[in-house]
């Protein structure tokens, strides 16, 4: 069973290394990992170059100019000839039997289509931190009673239990679904919703399979607190969807992530009314009220109002 190991990197040699080298440590040995680089110097291929100079399983790319996220890996999934995907990014790591225990799903469920694992959440540094990585696995509902073959596939997809990477799918599902530019910074999300309302059989392994680096200058804290926060694409993605009535609650669990989250933005953006409407159309994501979350979230709407209220009069004023 080939793998291919899709590894998209911009502007980190250093960590794109220990991440190549936890994929190259694989115990599943038929693999062939593809670097996708947007570097906008070449020190990333340099060292790829001296380091692996004889290693036939990667195969290194430059791109030129830089495609950006979502085309880069798109053109990583396009140019697999493995017969499953597995994508990595350049800051996280697998563990090195990764491909090993993903790959043991397929052994009682030969039709599955997606299968993934928890993840260790570590610093900056790289050092682990268990309790940290509990509470992620919990927080995304990766728990051991909703271990095994998933009843409703696309809610897996939906409330973001299928992790943004470190899973395996079968390349050809992968290639039909594909990374779409136009959902921005929630590119991941999109796919990883698409990819589960798509297939038959999503199955979640009940172990830890890769790392999840958590920094001050990843792509989703960097973008957090703007209009075009990741955040904000996946509310206006998870309201266009389509749904069959079986999946609605998967939506509102979902949406009960993520309103607080772009009511919180809009109001630090000077966009109160907006705010407030996707706060009154989505109460539920506040308990109705009795979260206080809610009453925080109105006095920041009054401050944004109370600001271009006093905008507008100074401009008056002249």
């Amino acid at each position: 069973m080939k793998i291919s190991i899709c590894l998209p990197t911009c502007n980190r040699p250093e960590l794109l290394m220990e991440c190549l080298a936890s994929c190259l440590a694989q115990t599943h040995s038929d693999i062939e990992i593809l670097i996708g680089d947007d570097s906008g110097d070449s020190r990333t291929q340099a060292l790829v170059g001296s380091t692996l100079l004889n290693e036939s399983r990667v195969v290194y790319t430059k791109n030129e100019p830089p495609l950006g996220q979502a085309d880069n890996v798109a053109s990583l999934f396009n140019r697999a000839t493995g017969d499953k995907i597995l994508l990595i990014h350049d800051d996280d790591a697998l563990k090195i039997d990764a491909i090993e225990q993903l790959l043991s799903a397929w052994d009682a469920h030969p039709d599955l289509d997606i299968a993934f694992g928890d993840q260790y959440e570590m610093n900056a540094a790289g050092h682990v931190d268990m309790e940290a990585s509990g509470k992620l696995n919990s927080d995304f509902y990766r728990t051991e009673a909703a271990a095994g073959l998933q009843v409703k596939p696309g809610r897996t997809g939906l409330i973001q239990m299928m992790p943004n990477n470190g899973w395996l799918a079968n390349a050809s599902l992968v290639k039909k679904i594909g990374y779409r530019k136009q959902y921005g910074m929630c590119c991941d999300f999109v796919f990883g919703s698409q990819m589960c309302l798509a297939a038959k059989k999503v199955f979640y392994v009940k172990k830890y399979v890769s790392y999840y680096r958590k920094t001050e200058v990843s792509i989703s804290n960097t973008t957090a607190r703007s209009v075009n926060a990741a955040s904000v694409s996946a509310y206006t993605f998870l309201k266009s969807l389509s749904l069959d009535s079986s999946l609605e609650p998967a939506r509102r669990l979902a949406l009960r992530r993520l309103v607080p989250i772009v009511v919180s933005v809009y109001a630090r953006n000077h966009e109160p009314m907006r705010g407030l409407n996707i706060a009154l159309a989505n109460l539920h994501a506040y308990k109705y009220g009795l979260s206080t979350r809610l009453y925080f979230h109105l006095m920041l709407i009054g401050k944004a109002f109370a600001a271009a209220g006093r905008y507008r009069s100074n401009v008056q004023n002249g």
